[in-house]
């Protein structure tokens, strides 16, 4: 059974609060659950003794055999110093500009140097 930490909704609609749950990875998000190790209210304040409230010796306990949390609640779990910051990947070519935009972009730098060349060569012609 995969273990994991993560968050589960609760709260009327617009207005969002979560449980830290240890859970099987199979189960739904916000079902079944082995155990609620914490809350996070996000419309409090950051400084706000609820925005984040955990059981920091329980979630200790549930790594050591073998949880895993999710990003954002790794993320939750370095703010209270139990996790380091979770590594942010580089992204793939798809934050890259297309084709045609970087051949564009080439011919521009390109006839900037042109353009940064001619006016020195300009300048020590005089």
């Amino acid at each position: 059974m995969a273990l994991k930490i993560r968050l589960s909704r609760v709260g009327a609609k617009r207005q969002p609060s979560y449980r830290l749950v240890v859970t099987d990875s199979r189960a739904p998000r916000d079902g079944r659950f082995i155990e609620k190790v914490g809350t996070h209210n996000p419309r409090v304040a950051r400084d706000h003794k609820e925005w984040l409230v955990l059981k920091a010796e329980r979630i200790k306990h549930w790594m050591s055999v073998g949880a895993l949390p999710t990003e954002r609640a790794q993320r939750l779990l370095s703010t209270a110093g139990i996790t380091q910051m979770p590594t942010i990947h580089p992204q793939t070519k798809q934050d890259k500009p297309r084709a045609k935009t970087q051949e564009r972009m080439r011919a521009a730098e390109e006839m900037a140097k042109a353009a940064a060349e001619a006016a020195a060569a300009a300048g020590a012609a005089s």
